[in-house]
């Protein structure tokens, strides 16, 4: 009965980990060889455990990832990918997220652009970092009802609170202006203190000529470009592939990939 009662107070406390670990342990032969301090020992770090893994899930599910399931560790590092995978485990155990780095990933449709973001931005969830993904060609509907309904304010400072934000196809549509207005305000606000992934079809070099208007075009490469990260992916499209594999797992995390900092990276083939 005592027992009961210490365990149903450590739920009140909410310490679920100490309290399955103490239910364990009442039900293991082995743990009472241990001592005081290695029983202990074992009930905390098992509710550390827990509480990462509840952190971790939170994060994931705030972040709205297209391929949550995307993982680093899954990526294909076949040959005439352009990349090796040293490089990519490198850049993502670095701190480019608390770095406010720029992750500027570009390549032809199906070559695993937003999977390989996906990826990243899940691993920086794993680390306790928060994420975001938004898609750009929605986006301007998307601000569109912030505005309506007086929330854009409130969004805008959510989003310059996110470690890592995601914004999947880049120039893939035409932008207007307000957009135009309101991306440079998500930039500006993340410029060297939060970390972005972009991904793209269209090269780097053309983007200036996407943004349309000079001014905004400028300030927004600027501050893109000056604290970046290139990752240009090669290859033949991988959805065939992942279509005859049956699953997305690891056909279609291959990816072609250069690594270099600042505004004229380099593909690391090169």
């Amino acid at each position: 009965m005592m027992m009961n009662n210490t365990l149903a107070q450590l739920r009140e406390l909410k310490l679920v980990g100490m309290a399955t670990a103490v239910e364990e342990q009442l039900s293991s032969t082995a743990s009472s060889a241990l001592s005081f301090e290695e029983r202990l020992a074992l009930m905390v770090d098992r509710e550390v455990h827990q509480r990462a893994d509840k952190r971790h899930a939170a994060l994931l599910k705030r972040a709205r990832l297209k391929y949550p399931q995307a993982c680093i560790e899954d990526v294909d590092g076949r040959a005439g990918r352009g990349f090796e995978r040293p490089a990519l485990m490198s850049l993502a155990l670095s701190r480019w997220v608390e770095d406010g780095t720029a992750l500027l990933i570009t390549g032809p449709t199906g070559s695993g652009k937003s999977w390989l973001a996906c990826a990243l931005a899940q691993y920086a969830c794993r680390r306790g970092q928060s994420a975001l993904y938004l898609r750009v060609p929605r986006l301007a509907e998307e601000l569109r009802i912030l505005h309506g309904n007086g929330s854009f304010t409130r969004w805008l400072a959510a989003v310059a609170r996110t470690d890592v934000l995601l914004l999947d196809d880049w120039a893939l549509a035409a932008m207007d202006g307000p957009t135009r207005a309101d991306l440079m305000e998500v930039i500006d606000d993340r410029a060297g203190t939060r970390a972005t992934i972009i991904t793209s079809q269209l090269p780097v070099e053309h983007w200036h000529a996407w943004i349309g208007d000079a001014s905004i075009a400028d300030a927004i490469l600027d501050r893109l470009l000056s604290r970046s990260h290139r990752l240009a992916l090669k290859g033949k499209s991988m959805r065939p592939q992942k279509h005859e594999a049956g699953n997305g797992t690891s056909t279609g995390t291959s990816t072609g990939t250069g690594t270099g900092t600042g505004a004229h990276t380099t593909d690391a083939t090169r």
